[in-house]
């Protein structure tokens, strides 16, 4: 069976139960985590980097979307606090926002500031940050949250080489990497390549969870399919 982790979403790793895997997230793959504004995208992955902290899991999280302060405040309203994970530095950061906004933040060594508008620096700080929690443990968690934005700074075909650029470190470096991106953002023809770069994906429509996990050809695919809800402790599936 190939082997999966969990995600730390309630009811998910039970959805993805097939013969191939015991459910989960299949292990050293990347997974696109999509659909309209305003579904659960970000809540999904931020439930999945935290439940790797929790269980000694190292994560690389890119924010292109937020500065740090206000993904501490997204987190801490799920009860879900990293400033410890921040301090003993399981947790690395890369801040691709604050800057645009004229902040200042002081650079550690697991937080480093970039922006969105420069993903060559971008990447190579991605690049240093998987060797640091690659470092910590060889099984390790990565978000990027949101492609969106990287899109709306730059050319459609330079943010495709990047996320490129981004899955295949990640990949070597033996991580488990998500991405969240908003339908729509893009033409039809730039979003269907985007969707091609990932092993898995995941459609959030407000009401609706599909997944979609590749089994070794993009000919050969799992899919599963329920409901979900969005609760004070984060996303839950729910049984239909």
């Amino acid at each position: 069976m190939t082997n999966t982790i969990e995600s730390g979403i309630p009811g998910f790793d039970a959805l993805t139960i097939s013969k191939e895997s015991s459910g989960g997230i299949f292990d050293h793959t990347t997974t696109l985590v999509y659909g309209p504004p305003k579904t659960g995208k970000t809540i999904f992955c931020n439930q999945f980097a935290y439940h790797g902290l929790l269980n000694g899991e190292p994560c690389l999280y890119v924010t292109a979307d937020q500065g740090i302060k206000q993904l501490q405040n997204n987190m801490m309203s799920f009860e879900w606090y990293i400033q410890k994970y921040i301090e003993n530095e399981t947790l690395y950061i890369i801040d691709g926002i604050s800057q645009l906004g004229g902040l200042k933040i002081e650079e550690t060594n697991n937080f480093k500031s970039t922006t969105v508008g420069n993903p060559a620096d971008m990447m190579v700080k991605v690049g240093i940050g998987s060797r640091f929690v690659y470092r910590k443990s060889s099984h390790f968690r990565s978000v990027l949250d949101s492609v969106n934005t990287l899109f709306a700074f730059n050319q459609q075909q330079l943010v495709i080489r990047v996320l490129n650029a981004y899955i295949r470190r990640i990949s070597e470096a033996g991580g488990a990497g998500m991405m969240t991106f908003t339908e729509g953002v893009t033409d039809p023809a730039t979003e269907k390549q985007l969707l091609s770069l990932f092993d898995n994906s995941i459609r959030l429509d407000g009401e609706h969870i599909t997944v979609k996990s590749q089994l070794g050809d993009e000919d050969n695919f799992n899919v599963f399919k329920s409901i979900y809800s969005i609760s004070d402790k984060g996303i839950v599936i729910d049984e239909i």
